[in-house]
């Protein structure tokens, strides 16, 4: 399936142009979630990578308060 619609990393605007916003002329990216798959070979560890990324961001938060 191929996604058509881009999203300006700069001004957050959606547009159909490939490399850069036609508004600003930052550069654009694919707004759309990665699909899921529940036969994902590699979810086990995303999750561990997720569950890791959210324990560092509590910590961060905590010592800051």
């Amino acid at each position: 399936m191929v996604w058509l619609i881009r999203k300006c990393t700069r001004c957050g605007k959606y547009t159909l142009k490939k490399d850069r916003c036609s508004y600003c002329g930052g550069k654009t990216h694919i707004p759309h979630p990665a699909r899921f798959s529940p036969d994902d070979r590699y979810g086990i560890y995303k999750g561990m990578m997720r569950s890791q990324k959210n324990e560092r961001n509590h910590n961060n938060n905590e010592r800051k308060s």
